[in-house]
């Protein structure tokens, strides 16, 4: 297999482990690109890419735009903020028009749930889903499944927890299928009110003893409490959220194996991880970060159709 089976990345419930196997194999020719003197290829030369962010994201935009660059592709950056959308243009308007400037791969982020697949149906040019609301985040379920893969030789049979605010995190959802896809065992912990009430449809453990889940697995994914996206109080305080469900050096210290901690950023110091852990050792979390540009340098190279 030398091409994805879509021509759009709009969730990882889309992609045949095939697909994911491809765009890790590729990413690995790019990791090499990256510890080069010359970091660019021509790879994209003649492509158009357009960022469209309609929430606000750093991490991520920053990741795709310098992937973009280190493919050599012309890119165009778009925030709704500061644009017609908040006169009221609609997306399909806003797509078209930027679409009129022959762009042929939109890398989006929106608030609302299905957009790039709405997108997907509505425009020529190929949809990357750089994270619709609670949903999926696609690319950042690949990076962490990588460097997984990187640190512990593959994801099969590993055990993998995610710890946090479940509800309302598209990592978590797009991980959990993405982990399930590669053979992993997958457990979710954290608060109940911060617990879907489907997520055991999904086929993955449960556990709200934050000591009994780290001693259980192989990876600990400590995910950001997402205190945009809560309209209610889903817990008494970040004091006592941490004290139940953050990660210290004590902790991570107490268990019976070393574990590796994983945090899809950015990270909130102090609550869900200490910097201690963050920094230390166990923690993978800068390799996340360059993981993270070779992933989305593979997933832009093999949707602009130039596999060899």
């Amino acid at each position: 297999m030398s091409s994805l089976s879509s021509k759009h990345l709009l969730g990882i419930k889309g992609l045949s482990v095939e697909d994911i196997e491809l765009i890790f194999s590729t990413a690995d020719n790019f990791k090499d690109v990256l510890n080069r003197p010359m970091k660019k290829v021509p790879s994209l030369r003649d492509v158009t890419v357009a960022n469209l962010f309609f929430e606000n994201s750093t991490r991520t935009r920053l990741s795709f735009e310098l992937a973009e660059r280190r493919l050599s592709a012309d890119v165009v950056n778009f925030a709704a903020s500061s644009s017609s959308v908040t006169k009221g243009e609609t997306l399909i308007d806003t797509v078209n028009n930027i679409l009129a400037m022959k762009v042929d791969i939109i890398v989006m982020r929106h608030p609302n749930a299905g957009a790039a697949l709405f997108l997907s149906r509505h425009v020529n040019a190929s949809i990357v889903n750089a994270g619709d609301g609670a949903h999926e985040h696609p690319t950042q379920a690949l990076l962490d499944a990588y460097s997984i893969r990187e640190k512990h030789g593959e994801v099969k049979g590993k055990k993998v927890v995610i710890v946090g605010d479940i509800l309302h995190s598209r990592v978590a959802l797009s991980n959990i299928f993405c982990l399930q896809k590669l053979g992993a065992e997958v457990m979710v912990c954290g608060p109940t009110t911060l617990m879907p009430k489907y997520i055991s449809s999904l086929g993955v453990k449960v556990e709200h003893d934050l000591h009994k889940a780290l001693e259980w697995c192989d990876v600990a994914n400590m995910l950001r409490i997402q205190l945009e996206r809560q309209d209610i109080k889903y817990f008494p305080s970040l004091r006592e959220y941490m004290m139940l469900y953050g990660l210290d050096k004590s902790l991570l210290n107490s268990l019976s194996k070393k574990i590796t901690v994983m945090h899809p950023g950015p990270i909130n110091r102090g609550v869900e991880i200490t910097s201690d852990v963050a920094d230390s050792d166990q923690s993978i979390i800068l390799q996340q970060v360059e993981n993270g540009v070779a992933i989305r340098m593979a997933v832009l190279y093999l949707l602009a159709g130039k596999v060899s």
